[in-house]
């Protein structure tokens, strides 16, 4: 007996929504969109030439991954400055991940001061802004970024920490971006290299005061600040 095929037409509607999706997270990381900005998904449907359910499934996956919210009439709009989110993302790293860098210094060992030592070079070496990228930095510098952050904190040994780094971090790229555009005159380039040169030197204690100190100056830049960039 003959199986009914499948239709395609799901396969199709994912293809579309993983589309939008991309395009509309790019576009706020990019900052096409202003924190508060509605994202009505009747224009968006009409803007990207698709269907408002698939719309509305691109805005939904935005909602959980922290780059959109639901408000309660049921429209969606990108997160704000003042949300409190940030300030318990920022919390959460500032607790977790100065112990993690703490156990990775302590443990690391010769190829992990190599694989740091490599990844600062590249960070260092990887150009932050690219005026075809919009005024937030580049995605090849915020890949960087995070190899760097992620590297230095390997050597814990513990999977389980690493995971919820990551996820932390997944969380805090729209706030780290927003943090860097109203912070123009931050030297983030001497910041990670004192983090790399405390990790290396074995220097525990400096190593987690100086990773506490760059997360703090992070959330601070969106701490009292509701409005939007200037």
């Amino acid at each position: 007996m003959t199986g009914t095929p499948h239709s395609p037409a799901p396969a199709g509607k994912q293809m579309l929504s993983e589309q939008v999706h991309a395009h509309l997270r790019g576009a706020i990381m990019r900052g096409d969109f202003a924190p508060g900005d509605a994202l009505k998904p009747q224009d968006l449907a009409r803007d990207q030439g698709v269907s408002l359910a698939v719309t509305r499934e691109a805005l939904v996956r935005l909602v959980g991954e922290g780059l959109a919210d639901r408000l309660p009439n049921r429209g969606f709009a990108v997160p704000s400055f003042s949300d409190h989110r940030w300030q318990e993302i920022a919390e959460a790293r500032r607790t977790i991940e100065p112990v993690v860098l703490r156990m990775s210094v302590e443990r690391g060992d010769i190829d992990w001061e190599s694989r740091v030592r490599a990844a600062h070079h590249r960070l260092a070496r990887t150009p932050a802004y690219a005026p075809e990228e919009g005024e937030h930095y580049t995605a090849a510098w915020a890949e960087a970024h995070r190899v760097f952050h992620r590297t230095l904190l390997e050597a814990c040994g513990n999977r389980a920490l690493l995971e919820t780094f990551d996820r932390l971090w997944t969380a805090s790229e729209l706030a780290r971006r927003w943090s860097a555009h109203r912070n123009p005159d931050r030297d983030g380039v001497e910041e990670h290299r004192e983090l790399e040169e405390a990790a290396l030197a074995r220097d525990a204690d400096a190593a987690a005061a100086l990773l506490v100190r760059h997360l703090t100056l992070t959330a601070a830049a969106l701490a009292d600040d509701p409005g939007r960039p200037t």
